[in-house]
């Protein structure tokens, strides 16, 4: 009787292996198709290349246009560095546009267009720009270094004005060793917008 008994149970063992192999197959997800969520801020959705690293003579890709990276500007007050890059606009006729790239401690890029500002000067603590409220948030003197072209010396000091309004915007004053003021309108750049190809000196 053992004979019998251990084939049946042995048949029945087999048969639940099989419906087992069957249900993990229909679970498995199909080829080619992530099993979990993407994270829409995963790191291969960042910028193509890193920001830190543009200079004068790189190219940059956003929202479709190509710009040439005509000249960089170093910035250092006290511990805290960043970069402005001034870049070729021959698709905005008359219209000065640069990047920003700075870490506080993010890493943040914002695109400037500039901003004429007529009579208006930072002496208030909120400006009203184009129907934008901006609050001022930051007041300081750098030392700067330029690379490249940006009709700025060699070296020297720029005062700054800094103020933010709502979502992700930015109005920015600057004068250079003591000029008249600069100003410009700022978005930050989302994740992913931005591409950078090297120049060939790279």
């Amino acid at each position: 009787m053992a004979g019998p008994v251990i084939a049946i149970l042995l048949a029945l063992i087999l048969c639940a292996l099989a419906v087992i192999i069957v249900l993990l197959a229909r679970r498995r997800p199909p080829s080619g198709t992530a099993g979990t969520p993407r994270d829409p801020f995963a790191a291969e959705d960042q910028a193509a290349g890193d920001p830190r690293t543009i200079k004068a003579g790189d190219m940059v890709e956003y929202l479709g246009v190509r710009y040439f990276v005509r000249g960089s500007v170093r910035l250092r007050e006290g511990g805290f560095t960043w970069s402005e890059h001034l870049l070729d606009a021959d698709t905005i006729e008359g219209t000065k546009v640069w990047i920003s790239v700075e870490e506080d401690p993010d890493l943040e890029v914002v695109w400037w267009t500039e901003l004429d500002v007529g009579d208006l000067v930072p002496d208030k603590r909120t400006l009203t720009v184009d129907g934008v409220e901006y609050r001022r948030e930051e007041h300081g003197t750098a030392d700067y270094a330029s690379e490249g072209t940006t009709g700025l010396g060699e070296k020297g000091r720029v005062e700054y004005v800094d103020y933010e309004g709502p979502g992700g915007r930015y109005l920015s004053f600057e004068r250079y060793g003591g000029g008249a003021w600069e100003a410009g309108t700022g978005e930050r750049v989302p994740n992913g917008t931005l591409t950078i190809y090297p120049g060939s000196g790279s």
